[in-house]
């Protein structure tokens, strides 16, 4: 491992390798369909669909329309397929009539037309075209409790397809009889179609029961009209034979930076793709590991780099600044207590941890002596959920913008 390379060095290498294998340009290019007798659509939303859109559109030799919509700030210039930005976690009118002029245009598929699905991480809330008898406004305060309550991601999505009128396989059911492929950008555990930005064009998963009983465990309040609406939202059961093709995974991107490590002379540990739970808790879990390879040369010999990803969840509770990813280094640093030789990142992939400015950030074993220099209490801190504020204090946090593209969560502790 060279020594001359900083510990901030090494980590964001690893990191920049794990998202350049996040982006869809790559792969895109081996799995184009074949042309249509009529029109090519192409139809999208997720945090990674304008960069998608401008991929597909650069790699395809034909011509194509469409519309597809992004976060704020994660729009990238395209020629021929029209790009439109609204909010994300929370909804907003802007999605509203994004999603309404998709399913529209959806709609207008023929026999002889290809549609092209382009869905990514964060499709879920940018999608936000109500089911009959609901209003933006039931959806804006089902997902802001949702995202409060801690629930992981896969019951927020269980309960947004109930919600919806283009989720859980509707989109596709509107785009029939037209020829359709879906390219994905996975952010969720197991990179389930179904549960990647609520499944649009994958049928099931929509179970009105299901949402319900969701929103009872986390105490969510269900007005009366809400209930109704859910119970009457039937999804299709079934739908016509569709190509599904996974672009960019959390796995290939901690492959992607294993490989990275090598070339450093790192011996890279992958943990896991798919880790969730309590931010802090699993920095907690964490923290054991690496312990446990500082001190023994277990489960990996030193100098080694842990890696993982997935999706963790925050139980708010204070009222500070900080997304899951730094909360997961201030409870992982609190856990270490400034042991010599261990360092570590932790980002979001799509370049925004939470609702900030910022990916993610990173740790050494001079952190938590940094902080109680400036008077700043790494425990209050993190009893706050107030992550961000530590670590900005710290000049520790990493900013890279909008990545276009998500593939969850990149941990990796580097032990030397």
């Amino acid at each position: 491992m060279p020594a001359d390379l900083s510990d901030r060095v090494l980590l964001e290498a690893l990191f920049q390798a794990a998202l350049s294998a996040a982006y869809p340009e790559t792969r895109m290019a081996h799995l184009l369909p074949q042309p249509p007798k009529g029109r090519t659509i192409v139809l999208g939303a997720g945090k990674g669909a304008a960069r998608m859109a401008h991929a597909f559109e650069t790699l395809w030799p034909h011509p194509c329309e469409g519309l597809v919509v992004t976060r704020y700030g994660h729009g990238m210039p395209t020629r021929r397929i029209e790009v439109v930005e609204a909010a994300h976690p929370v909804p907003d009118a802007a999605g509203l009539a994004a999603a309404r002029r998709i399913l529209d245009l959806a709609g207008t598929a023929g026999p002889d037309d290809l549609v092209v699905c382009l869905i990514s991480g964060g499709a879920s809330a940018l999608l936000s075209l109500p089911a009959a008898g609901l209003t933006l406004a039931d959806k804006q305060a089902v997902n802001k409790a949702l995202l409060r309550s801690g629930a992981p991601i896969q019951e927020m999505n269980a309960v947004r397809k109930a919600l919806s009128a283009i989720k859980g396989g509707r989109l596709a059911a509107a785009a029939a009889p037209a020829r359709l492929v879906t390219y994905l950008i996975s952010d969720v555990p197991g990179d389930d179609p179904g549960v990647i930005g609520s499944g649009p064009t994958v049928a099931g998963g929509a179970d009105p029961a299901t949402a319900l009983a969701i929103l009872r465990r986390y105490d969510i309040p269900v007005p009366d009209a809400v209930e109704r609406a859910i119970r009457a939202n039937a999804a299709p059961a079934m739908l016509p034979p569709a190509a599904l093709h996974m672009l960019a995974t959390p796995q290939m991107a901690l492959e992607a930076a294993a490989a990275k490590a090598r070339e450093f002379g790192l011996t890279p540990l992958i943990l896991g793709d798919a880790l969730e739970g309590e931010a802090r808790e699993v920095g907690r879990v964490l923290a054991g590991i690496a312990e446990q390879a500082a001190r023994h040369d277990q489960p990996a010999a030193r100098p080694c780099v842990l890696l993982s990803g997935g999706e963790t969840t925050v139980t708010v509770r204070g009222h500070g600044r900080g997304g899951r990813n730094a909360e997961f280094l201030l409870a992982l640093a609190v856990q270490l207590q400034g042991h010599p030789g261990i360092a570590a990142i932790a980002c979001d992939t799509d370049g925004i941890d939470g609702s900030e400015d910022n990916a993610g950030a990173w740790i050494d074993a001079a952190t938590l002596g940094q902080g109680r220099e400036k008077g700043l209490a790494a425990a209050d801190y993190l009893a706050g959920n107030d992550a961000y504020s530590y670590f900005a204090a710290l000049d520790r946090l990493v900013v890279t913008g909008p990545t276009l593209t998500n593939v969850n969560d990149f941990r990796a502790i580097l032990v030397r």
